[in-house]
C-alpha cells in the first residue's frame, strides 16, 4: 500500500462513478425512448387512421377546404393550449440543443401536438417526423429537468438527444436513422458524438414500443421484381441526381424561409391566403393527375412515381407539392420538412432515370430520396440510413455516396434550417 498512489485512488473512484452514471444514462434514455415511442404511436394514429383517412375518403370538396380549416385550428390550439407557441418543431430542438437555457414548455408541447394532429390530420403537406421529433426531445428534457442536480449537469443535452432519435426512430421504424438524424442534424458538417450511446438506446427502445403496438413493415415497400441494383454507367448517373438535386433543395430551402417569414404577417390575412392557395393547388392537381397528390405527407406521390409519366408532369407535381409544403408552413401549419424532402428528391430522382436509365426506375428514386434528403438537411449520413432501413434495399448505397457527395459539394452552405452551426461553433 505504501507503493500505491494517492492518485490512483481518486481516478478508481472517478471511474466507478463514470460507470455508474452510464447505467444511469443508458437506463433513462431506455424510458424515454418508450415513453417516446407510445407518445409517436398514438399521435400517428391519431392522424392517419382518424382524421386523414376521413379526409382523404371524403368527397373532393372536402378535400380542397380540409387544409384551410386545418391551419384554423391549429392557430387557435397554438394560442390558446399552446399559450402563443411558434409552429416550429424540428427549430425548438436546435435551438434548445445549443440554448441549454432555452426552454421546451409543456403548454407548449402540448399546444404544438394537439396543432400537429389538425394540420397533418385535415391534409397539410408536411410530415409527421417533426412532431415526432419535437415531441421525443420535449419529453426527454422533461425527464432531465427533474433528475438531481448531479445529472442534470453533466450535459442539458442528453435526454434531449435520446428523445429526439427515439421520435425520428419510431416514426419512420428506422432506429439507425433516428440516431444518426438527432446527432448529424445540429451540426453542419459534423456530428455530436458524445450522446452516441443515449440515442443508440433510446433509438431502440423508441422503435421496440412503436412496433409493439403497430407492425415491423418497412414505410416503403418494392415488388421482388422492382429491386434496386447498379451498374457503372449509374455512378454517372448519380453524380447527375446530386446535382439535380442541391439545385432543387437549394431552391425548396429559400422557399421555405420566405414561408418562415410570411408567418410573421398578422393571422388572418395569412390563414386567408394560405387556405385558398390550398384549394387552388388541390383542384390543380386533380385537374393534371386525377389524384389528391398535394394532400398529406405525399408517401402517395412516392406510389404515384411507380408509373410512367411524361417529364412535365413530374415537374408539374415537384412544384405543386413544394408550393403545397410552404404554404402549409406559411399558414402557421405544424409538421416536419423531413418527408417533403424525400417526397422532392423521390420526383427528381424518378425524372433523372427516365433520361439515363428508363428501365430501372427504382434505383434513381432512392438515389433522389438520399441526395435531396441529405442537401437539404445537410445529413448525407442520416439520408443514406434513411433509405436504406424503409426500403432494405442495399443496392443503392454505392451510388448513393457519389449523389450525396456532389449534393454536398453543390449546395454550398445553404440548409433549409437556420439553427444549425458549423463547425467552427463546436458542441
Amino acid at each position: 500500500m505504501g507503493f500505491r498512489p494517492s492518485s490512483l485512488d481518486i481516478r478508481t473512484h472517478e471511474f466507478r462513478d463514470l460507470v455508474a452514471r452510464s447505467r444511469e444514462v443508458v437506463l433513462l434514455a431506455a424510458v424515454t425512448g418508450a415513453i417516446t415511442g407510445l407518445l409517436v404511436r398514438f399521435f400517428e394514429y391519431f392522424v392517419t387512421e382518424v382524421t386523414f383517412e376521413w379526409i382523404i375518403e371524403g368527397p373532393l370538396w372536402l378535400g380542397a377546404v380540409a387544409p384551410g380549416i386545418g391551419l384554423v385550428l391549429s392557430a387557435i390550439l397554438l394560442r390558446t393550449l399552446g399559450n402563443g407557441a411558434s409552429s416550429a418543431t424540428s427549430d425548438e430542438y436546435l435551438r434548445a440543443f445549443h440554448d441549454p437555457e432555452y426552454p421546451l414548455r409543456p403548454r407548449a408541447f402540448l399546444g404544438r401536438m394537439a396543432a400537429a394532429v389538425t394540420t397533418l390530420g385535415s391534409g397539410g403537406a408536411m410530415g409527421l417526423e417533426g412532431p415526432s421529433l419535437y415531441g421525443g426531445s420535449a419529453i426527454g428534457a422533461m425527464i432531465q429537468r427533474r433528475l438531481p442536480a448531479a445529472f442534470r449537469g453533466s450535459d442539458h443535452r442528453t435526454l434531449l438527444v435520446a428523445g429526439a432519435a427515439a421520435g425520428v426512430a419510431a416514426i419512420f421504424k428506422a432506429p439507425a436513422t433516428g440516431a444518426i438524424f438527432a446527432l448529424e442534424v445540429p451540426f453542419r458538417d459534423q456530428m455530436a458524438r458524445r450522446m452516441l450511446l443515449p440515442a443508440l438506446v433510446a433509438s431502440a427502445s423508441g422503435y421496440l414500443s412503436f412496433v409493439a403496438l403497430s407492425d415491423t413493415r418497412p414505410i416503403f415497400i418494392f415488388e421482388s421484381d422492382r429491386t434496386a441494383a447498379f451498374q457503372y454507367r449509374d455512378l454517372a448517373g448519380a453524380v447527375l441526381i446530386g446535382v439535380g438535386c442541391a439545385v432543387g433543395a437549394r431552391a425548396f430551402s429559400r422557399l421555405i424561409r420566405l414561408a418562415k417569414g410570411f408567418t410573421l404577417r398578422p393571422i388572418g390575412i395569412r390563414l386567408v391566403l394560405s387556405g385558398s392557395l390550398l384549394a387552388l393547388l388541390f383542384v390543380i392537381s386533380r385537374g393534371l393527375t386525377g389524384e389528391s397528390l398535394t394532400l398529406g405527407t405525399g408517401y402517395e406521390v412516392i406510389v404515384w412515381l411507380g408509373e410512367e409519366h411524361a417529364l412535365w408532369l413530374l415537374a408539374a407535381v415537384f412544384l405543386l407539392r413544394c408550393l403545397a409544403t410552404a404554404t402549409t408552413l406559411a399558414g402557421g401549419g405544424v409538421g416536419g420538412l423531413f418527408i417533403p424532402l424525400v417526397v422532392g428528391g423521390a420526383i427528381v430522382g424518378r425524372a433523372v432515370g427516365d433520361i439515363v436509365n428508363p428501365l430501372d426506375p427504382t434505383l434513381y428514386v432512392l438515389l433522389g430520396v438520399a441526395a435531396f434528403l441529405g442537401a437539404g438537411y445537410r445529413v448525407p449520413l442520416a439520408a443514406v440510413m434513411f433509405v436504406a432501413e424503409t426500403t432494405g434495399q442495399p443496392g443503392f448505397i454505392v451510388p448513393a455516396l457519389f449523389a450525396a457527395v456532389a449534393a454536398e459539394l453543390v449546395m454550398g452552405d445553404q440548409s433549409i434550417t437556420t439553427f444549425q452551426r458549423s463547425p467552427e461553433n463546436p458542441d
